[in-house]
């Protein structure tokens, strides 16, 4: 199979074209520069010159490449995982996300291509009683950035079920964790807890859910022939903030987090620290085990 990848210099994107290939399939991906050019050629993957922005751009991408699937895993992150740089990336990501979708959509549909894999989100569900299925709405009235960000992956869910002739799957990943994401010993994460700047805010109750970097990708390679939906891509071990982060911090060799009060993280992070620190909710994998045959590893740093 011929797959065209958008955001294939991202976290996720490097692992997939590994994954990609592994399972036979030819891989493409967008390039916005020489440099992602040569990346993509040194992982295997054909590059394609195009920003994701340019709708011309993307439309003749895909009329040149006839790809049989396109996975969109389009982010623009900042390289450090902090209040402020996360604020100042916000619009940037949110165009790149929603523009990108759009582009890709409606040139996917004039191209006749069918089958189209969307990066949603597993951790910004609403808050409610056990684990969240796909059933379960997002958190749109949540602190302000989840609430952004949850308005967005609804959005960009909504506007792929739009698209006549579309078959989409859209995957709800947790937090990534592993090689080359902010959540290993070498990324920010890592570096920050190793400082004592992340604690443990009020009860720690927030629940997160997790996925390893590489399981993610295998998840993805497998929904080029499931049925089209939403899934949940999430580790089968949710925990809260209370005990996942003192394990993380022993992982990468650092003393144990402090504790502050929901009030002082909220005078000194703001109000979407503390809602990922008391309100998130965990997510069930239940329909990825059956659906996609998906077999996550237990969460490293609680092993």
């Amino acid at each position: 199979m011929r797959v065209l990848l958008a955001g294939a210099t991202g976290a996720i994107g490097r692992p997939l074209i590994r994954y990609l290939r592994e399972a036979g399939h030819t891989v493409f991906g967008l390039a916005r520069s020489p440099e992602s050019a040569r990346v993509l050629s040194e992982a295997g993957a054909g590059a394609v010159t195009a920003d994701a922005l340019d709708a011309v751009a993307v439309r003749a991408a895909i009329a040149r490449i006839q790809p049989h699937a396109v996975i969109n895993e389009l982010t623009s992150l900042p390289a450090h995982y902090t209040a402020a740089e996360l604020k100042e990336a916000a619009e940037r990501d949110r165009k790149v996300r929603i523009e990108g979708n759009a582009n890709l959509l409606a040139a996917i549909h004039d191209a006749g291509v069918r089958r189209y894999i969307l990066q949603s989100s597993g951790f910004w569900y609403a808050p409610g009683d056990g684990l969240a299925d796909e059933s379960a709405p997002f958190a749109l009235e949540a602190s302000p950035a989840v609430a952004v960000g949850a308005h967005t992956y609804a959005e960009l869910e909504s506007s792929a079920a739009r698209t006549p002739g579309i078959e989409c799957v859209a995957l709800r990943y947790g937090f990534f964790y592993g090689p080359g994401t902010w959540y290993s010993s070498e990324g920010d994460m890592g570096a920050q807890v190793r400082q004592q700047w992340v604690p443990v805010i009020g009860a720690g109750e927030g629940v997160w859910s997790w996925v390893h970097i590489d399981d993610a990708a295998a998840a993805t390679v497998a929904a080029l022939e499931c049925a089209p939906g939403p899934y949940n891509v999430v580790d089968s071990e949710p925990s809260p903030q209370r005990e996942w982060l003192p394990a993380f911090a022993r992982a990468v060799g650092a003393s144990p987090p402090p504790a502050v009060t929901e009030q002082q993280a909220l005078d000194t992070f703001g109000a979407d620290t503390v809602y990922y620190a008391t309100r998130l909710r965990g997510a069930s994998n239940a329909k990825a085990k059956r659906d996609l045959k998906f077999r996550p590893r237990r969460l490293e740093w609680l092993t």
